[in-house]
């Protein structure tokens, strides 16, 4: 059964019956995963991080951003004054008032929110670009590689500038900018994986059994290359969370309304020398954070799911 551990009969050289434990797929991943206790740590973290983002408007001490619980008198206040209502700011305010501990668990819900939709529309669109270069070959792929290369070739920062200022503000916007600018990651990384699977011998008999391509490229081939984008989609999840956390600390990212941690930081730049550093510190350190697990994170499942970096 699928994540149980299954116990195989093994006849011995006289004659015994013992029984070997065999470790199933899920079982030796986990393992594997947990010989780097950093990477563990890093995991246990960021599930934390996401928990928060998820619920954040059920465990947010405020709501930052109700009018109707923000004062402007409790604006710039150190870390764990306490209001004229009893409220403990443990990480204190901000310019306008806002409780920074419930505007960094907002923040990470919209960071987050925003970084996960991209990747995930770009794997889409990337993957299946990729997939159908390589399977069709040719002068298709050799154009298709020329425009991934042509748009890689531009700092992501400069093309996520332009977009934006073409898309104007929004999370929709954003999102789409992101998905632009990360989509030729995916294609490179699925090509060169799928190149290496269509010259297999399972791709040769599924051409013979005439299956459709369609069968062929996604059946077959997709699962084959999935390994590699699990990877990408760590790293460029990290990414895509720092470009939009640059853009929003420009001014040019999102809405006011919808605050990322780019934004929170920002909020508190002006303030950075007249010694009210809290305002920008802590919502940089949980950026940091954030990127920081994400990556150990991709990296211990690329040593996990690259069998030429195995012991």
């Amino acid at each position: 059964m699928s994540g149980q551990t299954e116990v195989a009969n093994v006849v011995s050289d006289q004659g015994l019956i013992a029984e070997v434990t065999v470790e199933t797929p899920f079982q030796r991943f986990a393992s594997d995963f947990m010989e780097n206790r950093i990477a563990v740590v890093a995991l246990i973290i960021l599930s934390v991080i996401i928990f928060i983002a998820v619920f954040a408007p059920f465990i947010s001490p405020t709501n930052p951003f109700d009018l109707a619980v923000v004062s402007i008198m409790d604006a710039r206040l150190p870390p764990g004054t306490e209001s004229f209502d009893g409220i403990v700011f443990w990480l204190g305010t901000d310019g306008a008032g806002r409780d920074l501990l419930s505007s960094i668990f907002y923040g990470l819900r919209t960071s987050l929110g925003v970084g996960v939709a991209s990747s995930f529309i770009a794997m889409m669109i990337g993957c299946s670009v990729g997939l159908f270069a390589a399977y069709i070959g040719g002068r298709t792929d050799a154009l298709t590689m020329r425009v991934v290369d042509m748009q890689l070739s531009f700092p992501a920062i400069l093309v996520a500038l332009m977009l934006v200022a073409i898309f104007d503000k929004g999370v929709d916007k954003i999102i789409i900018a992101l998905v632009i600018v990360q989509w030729a990651y995916y294609a490179r990384t699925i090509r060169a994986s799928a190149l290496v699977e269509r010259s297999k011998e399972y791709v040769e008999a599924a051409n013979c059994l005439a299956l459709s391509h369609k069968r062929i490229v996604f059946r077959h081939l997709l699962p084959n290359c999935l390994p590699p984008m699990i990877v990408v989609v760590t790293v460029q999840t990290a990414h895509a969370i720092s470009l939009e956390a640059t853009l929003s600390f420009l001014g040019i990212g999102l809405p006011i309304t919808e605050p990322s941690l780019g934004l929170l930081i920002a909020n508190g730049f002006e303030y950075m020398m007249s010694g009210k550093y809290w305002i920008s510190f802590f919502p940089g350190i949980a950026l940091l954070i954030t990127i920081v697990t994400i990556n150990l994170v991709g990296d211990q499942l690329r040593d996990v799911l690259n069998p030429r970096l195995q012991k």
